[in-house]
């Protein structure tokens, strides 16, 4: 699924998350597996396609939604879920609409979905699941118990990829001061970066799901996200090619699947360098964004500065604090404070580097 379609999902499961009135009556409605078909908006398209039913005209709540889902026409609700339109209707799609369904229901929900672009929640009494369908798309929804199990398992495995990503930082420092980081080293970083975001994306969509019961689960994940995205545009800052914007490089990579990303070639391709296997182990000298956002309240326009000035990590480190005030925005207590930042980061760097 791409990534506007998976947003477009998401944003209409966001809208029957668990904690509101609508999940609420159709939690109701599940229980007591009647099953129901129930039309969100009220357009010119959708009252088209709606023949008989009652007038209803009432404030949406979970009571009213379960006991009218009791008899065996569609329900019509408002679009910002806040009244119910009309109950027992009858909706007439057109019948030439390819629908992959087999349960009567159904096959009248996905129509409806596709001809109108609306939300129709429908709910098997048979199975007793609820299935969205907007548009062309279609989503399940799970049971609150199960959503919560997965989330909190991907959770545990975002805190093994970010353990194994803050060490593949503490590497990138060591060699980034020595000078000896490869397109290989580089790569790495990214790689891990971009499965880490993977997970986050699927714990995304558990917390859309949950709603006010994924609150603790949205917690973890800020805590564990937190500077994984920042770094990784400071890494392209460093390496990429300047041509391209780094936020360019970011979408392309956010693009890839599972298996293209572990592809390291893809990833060198998007980065802007020749898939060249004798190449992989070839040195490049960061520009030093990552290493000087390392130094506390050194603002981002006075490291593009230094940057601009010196080009390179390596020629930053060999500079003087003379030569490091000459940059505008340094002056001689900020020029001190970039060298033993600098200075502190690098004996971190060493000390890291004997522990991994």
């Amino acid at each position: 699924m791409s990534i506007c379609k998976r947003d477009e999902i998401m944003d209409t499961v966001k809208m029957i998350a668990p904690g509101t009135p609508i999940r609420e009556g159709l939690e109701h409605i599940l229980r007591a597996r009647t099953g129901a078909l129930i039309l969100i908006g009220n357009s010119n398209a959708v009252m088209d396609l709606v023949d008989g039913g009652f007038n209803i005209d009432t404030e949406l709540g979970p009571s009213h939604l379960y006991e009218l889902a009791k008899m065996d026409g569609a329900i019509i609700i408002s679009k910002d879920l806040n009244r119910i339109l009309y109950a027992n209707a009858l909706l007439v799609p057109d019948t030439s609409i390819k629908t992959d369904e087999t349960g009567t229901r159904h096959k009248s929900a996905e129509r409806v979905a596709k001809q109108t672009g609306e939300v129709v929640v429908c709910i098997s009494s048979r199975r007793n699941i609820i299935t969205l369908f907007k548009g062309h798309l279609k989503y399940i929804l799970r049971d609150t118990s199960t959503v919560t199990s997965k989330a909190n398992q991907a959770i545990q495995t975002l805190k093994r990829y970010r353990s194994v990503l803050d060490d593949s930082y503490s590497n990138l420092n060591y060699l980034e001061f020595e000078n000896i980081a490869a397109i290989n080293d580089v790569v790495s970083v990214v790689q891990k970066t971009e499965m880490a975001m993977l997970v986050v994306e699927e714990i995304e969509a558990f917390i859309c799901e949950l709603g006010q019961e994924g609150r603790l689960i949205d917690m973890q994940l800020e805590e564990l996200v937190a500077n994984i995205e920042d770094n990784e545009m400071l890494i392209i800052q460093d390496y990429g090619k300047l041509e391209v914007e780094p936020g360019e490089y970011i979408d392309k990579l956010r693009k890839l699947s599972y298996e293209e990303i572990m592809e390291e070639s893809n990833i060198i391709r998007i980065m802007g360098y020749q898939d060249n296997r004798s190449d992989y182990e070839n040195y490049l000298s960061s520009r030093g964004y990552r290493i000087l956002s390392m130094i506390h309240k050194l603002p981002s326009a006075v490291i593009r500065k230094i940057v601009y000035k010196f080009s390179s990590l390596q020629t930053v480190l060999d500079a003087s604090t003379d030569e490091l005030e000459s940059v505008e925005g340094v002056g001689e207590i900020r020029a001190k404070s970039i060298s033993d930042g600098l200075r502190r980061i690098r004996e971190l760097a060493m000390l890291d580097r004997r522990k991994i």
